[in-house]
């Protein structure tokens, strides 16, 4: 997956500082978690997954964003003892038999498991379709700088945890779990005719949302709930909701 790097978090206040950062709980020992890091306005910055090691926690991001968390991890670090590294690791994933070692990828069942080793031995599962089907966001198309995580459905993909204490940001994102009723988010919609990722999406003439990935006659969109009750337009093709 040359999409994909490996970050190395070492010394010994790795897990605690971590911990307090990042939306979910990483102090479980054994497996993989699902997390995100956020500005202090609630606001995506990076998705990633953490694996504790014996001596470390590796960290897969999107390599569009390993320079961003980089930096702000060490912002972060003040006179923690951490230490942040680029590591070789090579990430795979694949639906089918998982080899040894591998671990089930946390977000939904259906996306199969993840390896880190020196060589990729990824299959050839159509991605795209996958997550179209199971509602799953990717960094840089669904999840962008301007998405807060519970409209992008973080909850569900078991990305978030309100018992674990504080983290960047979770003032808001508490707020937005218990004081509001989301009236935007990521959705997927029915596709007829053409249209293509970015499309503007319209309801009766008003914006309704946008146009994210495309599969098929499929695909992910963030709408305004309000609007998207009915048929709506992006580009040359009719879209509706489906629940």
């Amino acid at each position: 997956m040359p999409d994909r790097s490996v970050l190395a978090l070492g010394g010994k206040d790795r897990v605690d500082f971590l911990q307090g950062l990042v939306t979910n709980d990483v102090t479980e020992d054994g497996g993989i978690t699902y997390t995100a890091l956020l500005t202090p306005q609630g606001k995506f910055v990076a998705d990633f997954f953490v694996i504790p090691q014996e001596d470390r926690l590796l960290i897969d991001v999107a390599t569009s964003h390993i320079q961003l968390l980089g930096k702000k991890l060490t912002m972060y670090r003040l006179r923690a003892d951490v230490s942040i590294d680029l590591t070789d690791l090579v990430v795979s994933r694949g639906t089918g038999p998982a080899p040894e070692g591998a671990y089930p990828d946390p977000r939904h069942p259906a996306l199969g498991w993840r390896a880190y080793g020196e060589t990729d031995i990824s299959d050839d599962t159509d991605w795209d379709a996958l997550r179209v089907a199971h509602l799953i966001p990717q960094t840089g198309i669904e999840l962008t700088e301007d998405t807060y995580i519970l409209e992008a459905g973080f909850e569900a993909l078991n990305g978030v945890n309100f018992k674990k204490g504080c983290f960047v940001g979770q003032e808001i994102v508490a707020r937005m779990k218990h004081k509001t009723t989301l009236r935007k988010g990521l959705a997927q919609v029915q596709i007829s005719g053409d249209a293509q990722t970015g499309d503007e999406i319209t309801a009766d003439g008003k914006p309704a949302g946008t146009l994210h990935t495309v599969s098929g006659d499929q695909g992910l969109a963030f709408l305004r709930f309000d609007r998207a009750e009915g048929q709506m337009q992006a580009g040359k093709a009719t879209l509706t909701r489906l629940k």
